[in-house]
């Protein structure tokens, strides 16, 4: 059988909306994959950071808060996956918009991101520690 000058080959016999879908999941998987991307973007060396909470965001593939530090720089504070965070006892509840915050964590490796993965967080004298085993003292 000779092929139509449309065809374009095995994808021909899908519907549209299946090329669709399949597109749509390509994207989110790439979306998703650069959202998380573990800690190759981050110092080694840790780093403390103070100051109050200005957003806070439970939403996948990791909860994120956003921290107003004293010197007026708002940071991207990356928390641990849902169920890590959710396991280190911090929920959508612990803690509110303006709550002073102390976030131990890794910074980025660009100077210029104010952009950190958190170790432990402390809120109200409590301790929430994302990633126990790499808490550097």
């Amino acid at each position: 059988m000779t092929p139509l000058p449309h065809d374009t080959g095995p994808q021909r016999h899908l519907h549209p909306l299946s090329r669709l879908a399949a597109a749509t999941a390509l994207l989110l998987g790439t979306v998703t994959a650069q959202a998380h991307h573990g800690w190759s973007w981050a110092e080694g060396e840790q780093m403390t950071l103070q100051g109050q909470i200005a957003r806070i965001s439970m939403a996948p593939p990791h909860p994120v808060l956003t921290v107003q530090a004293a010197d007026g720089g708002r940071w991207q504070v990356d928390l641990g996956n849902p169920s890590q965070t959710e396991r280190s006892g911090f929920t959508g509840n612990t803690a509110q918009v303006g709550d002073a915050i102390t976030v131990r964590g890794n910074r980025s490796k660009d100077a210029q991101a104010l952009h950190m993965k958190a170790v432990r967080i402390t809120v109200g004298g409590k301790n929430y520690d994302m990633y126990p085993e790499r808490i550097q003292d």
